[in-house]
């Protein structure tokens, strides 16, 4: 059985942090660590106490993890930034949070003898005989040690220590991957080798001036020696012990979101069967009315999980090919069962749900093609913008001038002038976008306006079509890009202040015009009143563009393929990165990295001078075996990464590129390792250091071919939209949301209530002023059966999964006691 861990964390706010610069304030941003690495960074919140930060992330881990780690930083523009605190969560502390974690965190002081990494790998051995008895033990090499030298190195030595005996090895120079390959041994006094006491192994980093650091240790009870002479693995560092002070809140607290999801994944036979009943539910359909494996779902799907089931739903669709008839099948349902055209869609059904995720998983390159350019400028451009009367300040808008400050109806002039021209500049955009939209989201649209013309066919209800795909096209997808860039990857960090109001003025904006205009003066914001004009005018060229945009064959358009979200030819990723030349001892190491544009697609990272230029380097993705991050200290460089390829002759080749922040580094490392991660050849080790000089700058190997020093993360990636489609995880997460409401479902069908009791109360709902006659309760028995009988296969099904995993969970302890059991 496969292991898949995802981790979900916001970092929502903060709150009472101490001031850190002369101002009386601080610059308040947040680095997060899984294991020591940094996995992503917060925006910086200029001069606040009290940041709002509201950003997220996931990640696979495919490996685990032991500790999360939160660092609060104030942003120095001179000088080292500085560490406010911290917060540390063990992954067991998050695993026993069963509905996760959301809580106000005190940070704790940060003290280097806690801050420890790596592992070291040792063989240690129990020699007794009739004359005496000793500890031997090997300490063959170290990994991933935490950098104490300004170099971003350290030089290692361990110590052996046994109630009074010690012993240390030699001190490796100027590194965190040291190989000492020594054999340290301790002659024991007579009955000190007894089950309570233990061995100590401490990593220490020697200076030759002041006292040594300490980078970890590892203890290791004489019991485990007793009973297995010989013990040989890889041991975690761990800290001192001393316990984390929170400094009684004087260091602030932050609000954080964590969320720990971990599955055993079966083999994909045993997930067959319920693939099987999803899919019958949309390719075969009965009548409206009927219970299907996704109502049922629907009825055990809690508000809170209900956006994260949608998404693995469409995922699951997707990687059948059937995306199309899966919305179509729940925007039936959702049509047919609404009377009142004004609350189509308005709830967060399964249905809304779905196709709101369906737009980001297709969706989100249009998306980008389209706003990015508007957004950029607005960002670039940092306008004083301001409509509401109560929220205008005229000392924002001083210049210098001879006229000394403008006046409240110069600002409103100004920004309403501003205002419509990006507002021209976004819908000129978006109705001009017809071609670029993905072809599956036109057909997905097509269906749904069929669906409202057939269930509102009155001359009055003429709108209803147009809305129902404007209310997800415009207020579901567009407006919340444009008020948070940063969400769709639109922008690397948030909106200020000024540029925040306008996004926000802009997206209400496009949100009225999603709503066709029909809401306009009925609110309270009446001094929008100078934008509506604008809108009423874009009202119309919506219309003509929402026609165009379902104006397509569906028989000749072909699904998302299989087991990839985005097509091949398309561009996942691209920007401006520094790719290092080939070595040249006439160059220093700053001037080796040039300016390159790369492009990623699911088949090719390519790389040119420029977009425009016309020649590119290509390196095809199925040669890629690793892509991981550099140490600082083989360039003295930050933000550098590693691919590693592999010719047709095996040799590995490493190109070497370096991002301008840690958030962009991760982003790169995440899209490549997705489009590599069916790849045969991945590599289990890698160098995180250079060659140069003749030797590995992170192990000192000098051999260039030597085995890499360091575990390779490629299966560690950020989720987001181009997630690769992994129907057997997806459908896991189905079978434990239908496991938990197994028993509901069992009360309500099959349990709960007998035939003739479900067939009167069914015959009454469906018609509840008349008497039922013969025809309408043997219709009603069929309903009632039909229902009974779509429940019992689901659950059986459900049933054999549970079986199944048990089965393997045995198997698993049964192999694990033959392994200690074995010599």
């Amino acid at each position: 059985m496969a292991k898949n861990t995802s981790l979900y964390f916001r970092i929502v706010e903060g709150r009472n942090l101490p001031a850190k610069d002369v101002s009386g304030t601080s610059d308040p941003y947040c680095i997060v660590k899984v294991d020591n690495e940094v996995v992503a960074r917060t925006a910086t919140v200029w001069k606040n106490l009290n940041p709002f930060w509201g950003e997220e992330y996931t990640l696979h881990l495919p490996m685990g993890f032991h500790t999360l780690s939160f660092y609060v930083m104030d942003e120095d523009t001179i000088g080292h930034d500085d560490v406010i605190g911290k917060i540390s969560l063990s992954k067991d502390a998050i695993a026993a949070q069963s509905k996760g974690l959301d809580n106000w965190l005190n940070l704790t002081r940060v003290d280097p003898d806690e801050e420890v990494q790596g592992e070291i790998h040792l063989a240690l051995e129990l020699l007794r005989d009739a004359q005496r008895t000793s500890l031997r033990c090997h300490v063959i090499e170290a990994r991933d040690l935490a950098p104490r030298d300004i170099s971003g190195t350290s030089d290692p030595f361990a110590r052996v220590l046994f109630n009074n005996h010690t012993a240390e090895t030699s001190i490796i120079k100027k590194t965190r991957f040291p190989h000492w390959g020594e054999l340290l041994e301790l002659e024991l006094e007579p009955g000190e080798a007894t089950e309570g006491a233990s061995l100590t192994l401490e990593v220490w980093d020697w200076d030759m001036v002041g006292k040594n650091d300490f980078l970890g240790k590892v203890e290791i009870p004489l019991a485990c020696l007793l009973k297995t002479p010989l013990l040989e693995g890889w041991f975690r560092l761990l800290p001192l012990g001393n316990s984390e002070d929170d400094a009684g809140g004087k260091l602030g607290a932050l609000r954080l979101k964590v969320r720990l999801v971990e599955d055993r994944i079966l083999p994909s036979m045993y997930y067959q069967p319920l693939i099987d009943l999803l899919v019958e539910s949309v390719i075969s359909p009965a009548e409206v009315d009927d219970t299907t494996p996704l109502t049922m779902l629907e009825e055990v799907t809690t508000v809170e999980s209900r956006q994260d089931v949608a998404m693995t739903l469409v995922k699951i669709y997707l990687g059948q090919g059937l995306v199309v008839p899966f919305l179509d099948y729940l925007n039936t349902r959702e049509v047919n069962h609404t009377s009142d055209p004004n609350t189509l869609f308005r709830s967060n059904s399964l249905a809304s749900k779905a196709m709101e995720q369906f737009m980001k998983a297709v969706g989100m390159l249009y998306l980008h093609e389209v706003l990015k350019p508007i957004v950029n400028r607005i960002f670039e451009e940092k306008k004083y913008v301001e409509l509401d009367p109560c929220k205008i300040e005229l000392n924002r808008t001083r210049r210098i001038s001879f006229k000394g400050a403008v006046s409240e109806a110069e600002v409103r002039e100004s920004s309403v002038e501003l205002l419509q021209g990006y507002l021209a500049s976004i819908m000129e955009s978006i109705v001009g976008s017809v071609a670029q939209c993905p072809p599956v989201m036109r057909v997905a649209f097509k269906q749904l306006h069929k669906r409202v013309e057939e269930q509102f066919p009155e001359p009055e209800n003429e709108d209803v079509k147009y809305l129902a795909i404007s209310g997800f096209f415009f207020l579901r997808f567009f407006a919340p890009a444009i008020l948070t860039p940063k969400l769709f990857h639109l922008r690397d960090h948030h909106a200020d202040t000024r540029t925040s109001r306008t996004l926000l003025l802009l997206a209400k904006a496009v949100q009225s015009v999603g709503n066709l205009g029909l809401q306009l003066g009925h609110g309270k914001e009446q001094w929008m009143a100078p934008l509506h004009p604008v809108i009423l005018r874009s009202v119309a060229s919506v219309k003509d563009f929402l026609d165009k945009l379902i104006d397509i064959d569906h028989d000749n358009v072909s699904e998302v393929p299989q087991r990839a979200v985005f097509l091949p030819s398309v561009t996942v990723k691209e920007g401006y990165l520094h790719k290092r030349k080939a070595e040249g001892p006439q160059l220093l190491t700053r001037f080796t990295f040039k300016k390159r544009y790369f492009w990623l697609s699911s088949e090719t990272l390519s790389y040119a001078k420029t977009p425009e230029w016309q020649v590119r380097s290509s390196i095809p993705i199925q040669r890629v075996c690793a892509v991981e991050r550099v140490d600082e200290n083989a360039f003295q460089q930050q933000h550098v990464m590693q691919v590693i390829t592999q010719d047709s002759d095996g040799q590995l080749h490493t190109m070497y590129i370096q991002c301008k922040n840690v958030n962009e580094l991760n982003q790169w490392l995440s899209a490549i390792r997705k489009a590599s991660i069916y790849n045969e050849r991945m590599l289990p080790s890698f160098h995180p250091g250079a060659h140069r000089g003749g030797k590995w700058t992170c192990c000192l190997q000098s051999d260039r071919a030597a085995q890499g020093c360091s575990r390779t993360h490629s299966a560690v990636t950020l989720g987001d939209w181009s997630d690769p489609l992994d129907p057997d995880a997806e459908t896991q997460t189905i079978y434990k949301q239908l496991l938990q409401g197994r028993d509901k479902l069992r009360k309500k069908y099959l349990e709960s209530v007998d035939a003739e009791t479900a067939i009167d109360k069914e015959e009454k709902r469906l018609s509840p002023s008349l008497s039922p006659d013969a025809a309408g309760v043997e219709r009603s028995r069929q309903f009632h059966e039909r229902r009974q009988a779509a429940a019992a296969r689901l659950l059986d099904v459900v049933m054999d999964l549970e079986r199944a995993h048990l089965a393997f969970q045995r198997r698993e302890r049964e192999e694990a006691a033959n392994h200690i059991l074995s010599p």
